[in-house]
């Protein structure tokens, strides 16, 4: 995964329930990245520092 791919939550984390999306903002290494979440309007929910392990990649763009 990599900046501006779309991801989404494969369970609850951070207050958000699993399947929310949001946008890799950041990657720090293989296994951190920041991610701006985001609701079904396209609003910014918040932006949190996400580990791999609980995002799945949604939509890569190139």
């Amino acid at each position: 995964m990599k900046e501006l791919d779309v991801v989404r939550l494969v369970r609850e984390f951070q207050g958000f329930p699993m399947g929310t999306e949001g946008t890799i903002v950041h990657k720090y290494d293989d296994s951190m990245y920041e991610v701006e979440f985001f609701n079904k309007d396209g609003d910014t929910l918040d932006v949190v520092t996400t580990p791999k392990n609980v995002i799945e990649l949604a939509k890569s763009y190139k």
